[in-house]
């Protein structure tokens, strides 16, 4: 009997073509990405630029070593995603339905939590009395409370105002969990009405701010939290002395 001779090796692409060149052009290249595998694999949260470039060798192009890492995974059932300035393996978005067996059942937010997570993500850095003026009532220190817990809001600093209020703003754990790259990702007004949540017949003068670039950069009237500051609010337990 003789063989096919209709049958062909399978194919790759011309992407992996590209990409297996450049690896045999540069065996670094192909070290570089197995160590931002390696790395990011390993870790539960995401893991910022800035660190896979301190753990790699120096001379690294860590830049283009996620660039081919995003790529070889983009057809895979575990995509490599980009979270602001860190990167982390998530389920292809179109496999997402087979998660929902196991995923945990969690708590709804209150429409009072919710209308305060978009004013913090759209207004950061904001007080707590920012809040209550943007949104005209008094806001619930529990509701507060419920969105640190999250891990979705932070508190960011204090505002060099009298009484030092604390500035809040959104975390990188916001963005990941809500599928943004980035703050500038979050729906403009359009999108908002054409999801329904906002009014087709909103106040002429009515605008949706633009959400900052940088979020873990302080703003010049805001200084960082000190181990005093975090004491007072509960964030650092201080050292027991001697007796």
């Amino acid at each position: 009997m003789t063989e096919n001779s209709n049958v062909v090796p399978f194919a790759a692409s011309e992407g992996e073509q590209e990409t297996e060149a450049r690896e045999v052009r540069s065996p670094h290249l192909l070290e570089a990405k197995r160590m931002v595998e390696a790395i990011v694999f390993a870790s539960a949260e995401p893991v910022p630029e800035r660190i896979l470039a301190e753990r790699l060798p120096d001379g690294t192009d860590v830049a283009e070593a996620l660039t081919e890492l995003q790529r070889d995974y983009e057809k895979r059932g575990v995509n490599l995603v980009r979270v602001e300035n860190s990167w982390a393996f998530r389920t292809a978005s179109d496999l997402s339905f087979l998660m929902n067996r196991n995923a945990v059942q969690q708590r709804k937010l209150s429409r009072a939590a919710l209308e305060m997570l978009a004013v913090i993500a759209y207004h950061q850095p904001v007080t707590r009395a920012e809040i209550e003026e943007i949104r005209g009532v008094e806001t619930s220190k529990g509701t507060l409370d419920i969105l640190l817990e999250t891990g979705w809001v932070k508190m960011r600093g204090r505002r060099r105002t009298p009484g030092r209020p604390v500035t809040y703003g959104t975390s990188t754990e916001f963005l990941d969990h809500f599928g943004l790259t980035e703050l500038r990702d979050l729906p403009g007004i359009d999108e908002l009405k054409g999801a329904g949540l906002l009014s087709a017949r909103m106040p002429a003068n009515f605008s949706v701010p633009q959400p900052m670039t940088d979020p873990d950069e302080l703003t010049e009237d805001e200084d960082p939290l000190t181990d005093i500051d975090l004491e007072e609010l509960g964030l650092l337990t201080p050292l027991a002395e001697d007796d």
